[in-house]
């Protein structure tokens, strides 16, 4: 394809993405799908560019404003800068010596709202709890793509023979350094036609996400309840390291991502999963199953701040509103899921948020509401479950990762027994 229909498309695309009126990764592979006719490589160009807009929008915008010509075009310009030989094929002269002069600014000296590219209610909070050097670090680790980690299905495979057949088929991939099941693998390969992935023997999962169901330690013949199940990520792996016994309840809220999870539960191989779309967490099917049930995940749904590496547009989508209501949602969830658990079973609450307001301030009210539940150390729990620098993963009792020291999303959890 030119240069000139490509760039084309990129304003086309970043026109529907700006909008911000949807997912952005929705967004882009719905744009895929009418286009049918574009080859990996285009696809690649369109991705790159459109993220990369979304990572960089302030810091973008504010170098556009002294070109000319529809905005989309110039952030489109400025962010296909790495591609300098298709973009040159693409510039009008006026273009040319534009991008020449942006070239010249000194970003380092630009303010820090056009540094960090975060929203001041997002960026205020991070720079409280973090300090300048870590917060810094954090903003840089957010403009960055996140790598592509893998989980081991230990139903079918070992971690260590999944990485030989892995690099039997050109891909090398390197153990996760907390999470005993996870592989990491550099780039972007295509998995989804190898065997070793059509089998089952391996599932895409970040690996602070794998930390969360080991946190949750199931065990086999146990009853547990993964009670925001989404797509299944979690619930596959807690599943598997029960062995395929007991029974293992996913609830959502949502048939559509509960429909997502039924091929990856066909290709993993177990049988003791059992998905159920729930009206909302006061449903009768939870009621039912009050004080039976030995370990309950909540992965709430939260603002999914962690996560900005993979989908940036959450950060101009999301608002302070938008968290004060989530917290009312967060907190009558863990309420609900907690009346499950029999006495000596384990409650573990997480989300995929960097915020204290949707993390720790939900779990220590939760606690002072709840003497009935005792907190459990995190540290202590992972070092059980073999993950390797368990203390490195924790502030305080509970789970805090962060990108750009742990390189996983970012996490919070904390775990409760019944007593």
């Amino acid at each position: 394809m030119h240069p000139n229909a490509l760039l084309d498309m990129s304003c086309e695309l970043l026109r529907a993405v700006l909008r911000f009126d949807a997912p952005a990764d929705g967004v882009v592979s719905a744009y895929f799908r009418k286009n049918k006719g574009l080859g990996q490589r285009e696809r690649h160009t369109l991705a790159e560019t459109t993220y990369t807009v979304l990572r960089q929008r302030l810091l973008l915008q504010h170098l556009a404003q002294s070109g000319s010509g529809p905005m989309e075009r110039r952030l489109a310009l400025l962010a296909w800068q790495g591609n300098r030989d298709a973009l040159h094929k693409a510039l009008s002269p006026q273009e040319h010596q534009w991008l020449e002069q942006v070239r010249t600014i000194e970003v380092a000296k630009l303010a820090p709202k056009l540094r960090h590219n975060m929203p001041d209610w997002l960026a205020q909070p991070l720079m409280e709890r973090l300090g300048e050097e870590q917060f810094w670090a954090l903003a840089a680790s957010m403009n960055e793509g996140a790598p592509l980690d893998l989980r081991a299905n230990l139903l079918k495979a070992k971690r260590e023979e999944v990485q030989a057949t892995l690099k039997a088929a050109g891909i090398d991939a390197e153990p996760t350094p907390y999470s005993p099941w996870g592989l990491r693998v550099p780039g972007k390969p295509a998995l989804n036609k190898l065997e070793v992935f059509t089998s089952g023997a391996v599932e895409v999962q970040d690996e602070g996400s794998q930390l969360l169901a080991l946190l949750l330690e199931a065990k086999r013949g146990e009853m547990v309840v993964d009670f925001c199940a989404g797509a299944g990520g979690k619930t596959l792996a807690i599943g598997a390291a029960m062995r395929n016994t007991g029974r293992l309840y996913a609830f959502d809220v949502s048939g559509h991502r509960l429909e997502s999870l039924k091929p990856r539960l066909a290709r993993s191989g177990l049988s003791n999963v059992y998905p159920a779309q729930i009206a909302h967490e006061r449903d009768d099917r939870i009621k039912r199953l009050s004080g039976k049930i030995d370990r309950v995940l909540v992965d709430a749904p939260c603002s999914g701040l962690g996560t900005l590496r993979r989908n940036p547009d959450l950060k101009w989508r999301q608002s302070p509103q938008a968290i004060d209501e989530l917290r009312v949602k967060q907190m009558a969830i863990l309420e609900s899921a907690a009346r499950l658990l029999k006495p000596g079973g384990r409650l573990v609450y997480a989300t995929c948020s960097l915020l204290e307001a949707e993390n720790e301030r939900i779990a220590e009210a939760f606690s002072a509401a709840h003497p009935e539940f005792s907190v459990l150390p995190a540290a202590q729990l992972l070092q059980h479950a073999q993950v390797a620098q368990a203390e490195a993963l924790c502030e305080g009792d509970f789970v805090r990762l962060w990108p750009q020291t742990h390189h996983t999303d970012g996490f919070f959890a904390a775990a409760w027994q019944r007593n």
